[in-house]
């Protein structure tokens, strides 16, 4: 397995899935998972607006990280209704782009829209919900690898 097949099967298998949080006592929530010889780590503080940082391992070696910062700019739509659907737009991730979910996922009246640059080794992104065609949710996240290649 590769890091981006890792990388979506930790994103369906956490968040994505509704999988349970625990909570630390500095007041972040953190979802894990681990497969063969990766593992990885999602920690976040808040919850609108909230910020967080995913880690992965391979043997136990820190190889890739990613930040993001996000909040429901919008109260058209409950909380509640945004971050599920936010779930099932994460759980459209694909191999190409391992960061956050498809480039465009829609139901109904929400569509979720993720732009990003570069690639797993170096990227920049920005994920937003619409609903009704009007933005209600934005996040910004970075990250890459956490070696170079002559390592």
């Amino acid at each position: 397995m590769d890091l981006p097949q890792f990388l979506v099967k930790a994103k369906i298998a956490t968040y994505a899935s509704e999988a349970t949080e625990m909570a630390l006592e500095d007041g972040a929530k953190e979802l894990t998972f681990q497969n063969g010889e990766f593992k990885y780590r999602d920690r976040y503080y808040g919850t609108n607006p909230f910020v967080g940082q995913e880690i992965v391992w391979k043997n136990n070696r820190l190889i890739w990280s990613m930040n993001y910062f996000g909040k429901i700019l919008s109260g058209v739509v409950s909380e509640k209704e945004v971050y599920k659907f936010l779930q099932r737009a994460m759980k459209q991730v694909k191999e190409d782009r391992p960061f956050r979910g498809s480039s465009n996922f829609k139901i109904d009246d929400f569509e979720y829209i993720d732009e990003s640059t570069g690639d797993v080794n170096n990227f920049i992104g920005t994920e937003r919900i619409l609903f009704k065609e009007e933005e209600i949710y934005r996040l910004n996240y970075h990250g890459g690898s956490m070696y170079s290649a002559g390592q």
